[in-house]
């Protein structure tokens, strides 16, 4: 007989910290017991009860095409037959790193790592290195990985928890970190007035997605782009999560390709992997070359640029063509107007954020009138009705992401079918959320 999902975390919390290898996976935000995923296919994710769901978590954004997609897994299958590591050079890697710089130009050369951290961390050693500047500027929501420097006022699962940061992190780490809000373009040029001279680089999420989708305001990150410049600064967009989810480009193919500007460096990851641990730093051939063993900024990794993982990454951006994109897209326009048809059915004042295929809901009348555009105003939604609206949707077999704080996916093995099962479960999840009370 099977073990059922609260046996199993039962018995994980008594062997792992939380129960989990990743916070919100413990459903701190919603509350209940995690379904524990025993298999994937397409659209859908299946417990150790059983039980099937419509997904819309997606691996939290690699699963661009759908779960185990045959060619994507007989590739990992003939890698895996070759060996699984070897710590050596491999000619996946370097395939792999030529798809990334045909659909990013910009990235003129690319290193591969294990993960996002792992890549937002070697982009701030590499600006640092290159500037001789120590601060970095931050904006508050927006999530980097957990680096030490970059967790002050983050979002995801530190969002989640309500930590304005995190224990283990120095004074003297979080002194070089400048905290801005969102889109607000006066309060960069405020700090490069004060710090100019000091500022090694801007850090930002190309359309931040780790506070709900917040999309950048428009000509706000060109006039990143500028300042930094300016000031002798880099500019590091971090499309760990959108790159080569949002389209073929990532957010910099929508925006700063057509308007012609480049940041300095780019940080990918999720969908790069195609579900195995690849992430990877890019940007312009001068402030690369700093890496060794051509310069002096150290970085390396025993598994960095794993074969198996890499004919995983390289085998999901073969697949991922325009087709792909433009299902994405029409896929989450209708979700999105189904949604938002629901709650406006139920009387729930909300606004649905979009970039691209991300997509997420906040809730309350300031947002419903005046949108979301920063930390301040996710922290000031009603959040709290979040957590009924999951629950609902997660008894009607839809498996949306356990924390208000996070965007929502789909991927091209969503169909009709999977779409009709999710606008089934709306009506009933939006009179939840409408029945929410505040907590105590």
């Amino acid at each position: 007989m099977s073990p059922t999902n609260a046996e199993v975390f039962a018995h994980a919390q008594a062997v792992i910290p939380g129960g989990v290898s990743s916070p919100v996976r413990a459903y701190g935000s919603v509350g209940g017991t995690p379904p524990f995923v025993a298999s994937a296919r397409g659209a859908y994710v299946t417990d150790v009860e059983g039980r099937q769901y419509v997904d819309l978590v997606g691996s939290w954004g690699p699963a661009l095409l759908g779960h185990a997609h045959p060619e994507v897994v007989a590739a990992v299958q003939e890698a895996a037959a070759r060996g699984l590591s070897f710590g050596a050079p491999t000619t996946t890697e370097v395939e792999l790193v030529d798809a990334i710089r045909y659909r990013v130009p910009a990235a003129e050369l690319v290193r591969l790592v294990s993960t996002g951290t792992e890549a937002t961390m070697t982009a701030l050693r590499l600006a640092r290195g290159y500037t001789g500047r120590d601060l970095v500027v931050k904006f508050a929501g927006c999530y980097h990985g957990h680096v030490d420097a970059l967790l002050a006022q983050a979002g995801s699962g530190v969002a989640t928890l309500a930590l304005p940061g995190s224990a283990g992190v120095s004074s003297a780490v979080a002194a070089e970190t400048i905290v801005l809000p969102y889109n607000d373009v006066d309060a960069v040029r405020d700090a490069f007035a004060q710090h100019g001279p000091r500022i090694a680089a801007v850090i930002t999420e190309a359309a931040p997605a780790n506070m709900g989708v917040v999309p950048p305001a428009p000509g706000f990150n060109a006039e990143l782009r500028a300042l930094t410049h300016e000031h002798g600064a880099l500019l590091i967009q971090d499309e760990v999560l959108t790159g080569f989810r949002v389209g073929y480009s990532g957010w910099w193919g929508l925006e700063g390709l057509r308007e012609g500007w480049s940041p300095d460096l780019f940080t990918f990851g999720k969908v790069v992997g195609g579900g195995l641990p690849v992430a990877a730093v890019g940007g312009r051939r001068d402030v690369m070359r700093q890496l060794a063993p051509l310069g002096p900024v150290y970085q390396a990794g025993t598994l960095s640029g794993n074969p198996v993982a890499t004919a995983a990454g390289l085998a999901t951006l073969r697949l991922a063509d325009a087709d792909v994109y433009r299902h994405l897209d029409e896929t989450a326009a209708r979700l999105r107007e189904s949604v938002t048809k629901a709650l406006a059915n139920a009387g729930v004042p909300h606004a649905l954020q979009w970039a691209g295929s991300l997509f997420s809901v906040a809730f309350g009348d300031d947002v419903a009138e005046h949108g979301v555009r920063d930390y301040a105003d996710v922290q000031g939604s009603e959040h709290w009705r979040y957590a009924p609206f999951f629950h609902a949707l997660l008894d009607a077999g839809v498996s949306a992401p356990p924390s208000a704080f996070e965007a929502w996916f789909v991927s091209a093995a969503h169909d009709d079918e999977a779409l009709a099962r999710i606008e089934d479960a709306l009506p009933a999840a939006a009179q939840a959320a409408a029945e929410a009370t505040p907590p105590a």
